[in-house]
């Protein structure tokens, strides 16, 4: 089972706010969960940002993989280091029309 560190959309329509779920990779988005880490409210200036560190630490250490967002939220509040390496550059492989 393929487990994720990621966000699931909450609110009203153009209000959104998220929570930091550990879920199945292959379920849907705001779908079923097995355990919520916190929430980001990104409307608020700054983002407001509320991460249970322990919890977050428990899981990355069992295996959870986060996605690009959430590492940036756990570096911000301090959950994981940020790494020296940079992520690998996205390619765009389209061709050019002649």
């Amino acid at each position: 089972m393929a487990v994720k560190m990621r966000l699931t959309r909450m609110g009203d329509k153009k209000h959104p706010f998220y929570r930091v779920v550990v879920t199945d990779s292959r379920k849907a988005r705001s779908g079923e969960y097995i355990d919520q880490i916190g929430y980001v409210d990104p409307l608020k200036s700054p983002a407001e940002i509320h991460l249970d560190v322990e919890k977050a630490k428990d899981w990355l250490s069992k295996g959870v993989q986060p996605t690009e967002t959430v590492k940036s939220y756990l570096v911000t509040v301090g959950a994981i280091q940020k790494s020296d390496k940079l992520s690998a550059p996205k390619t765009n492989n389209k061709k050019k029309k002649s």
